[in-house]
């Protein structure tokens, strides 16, 4: 497969990814691991070496690529390995396009007619958790705070 060019895709994704409204990062870092996908749209890369080559932090890949997975437009396999979204990846021949459609799960399917109401679904539902994370460490940032300021005000009160 080396030295020549996919020319197979399943779907012409170019509308949908435009109403997804992504992040620029999102966008960057798709369209970088499609460039780098084998055939079938598996790429070996790690959050690392993606952030070099979009000239971002980790957290910035590790956030677009999250939301690239809540958009199922790839998929983390195991660390350093993800997976295109078959309907988007590349392949050498049509019939491995259609053949890797047909065995995908209806959910996972870009063209399935609630697809744009699962992801703003999932996002909000990723929000709503981020949110909270935040919300437990200012708690235990303040409880540590009041603590602080009892135990002090408990020293002055010996003295």
């Amino acid at each position: 497969m080396s030295g020549h060019t996919l020319k197979w895709a399943a779907t012409n994704a170019d509308s949908l990814l435009a109403d997804l409204d992504l992040p620029v990062a999102a966008y960057r870092a798709l369209l970088k691991l499609r460039g780098k996908a084998k055939a079938g749209g598996q790429i070996e890369m790690d959050q690392g070496s993606l952030g070099t080559l979009l000239d971002l932090s980790r957290p910035s890949v590790n956030a677009a690529l999250r939301r690239l997975e809540l958009a199922r437009l790839v998929k983390k396999v195991r660390n350093g390995v993800y997976q295109i979204n078959p309907m988007l990846a590349g392949y050498e021949h049509p019939e491995d396009a259609e053949a890797a459609v047909r065995a995908m799960d209806r959910a996972d399917r870009l063209d399935d007619k609630r697809y744009f109401e699962r992801y703003y679904e999932a996002l909000a539902a990723y929000e709503d958790q981020l949110a909270a994370q935040r919300k437990k460490k200012a708690d235990a940032a303040a409880a540590k705070k009041a603590a602080a300021s009892r135990r002090r005000g408990a020293l002055h009160a010996v003295g």
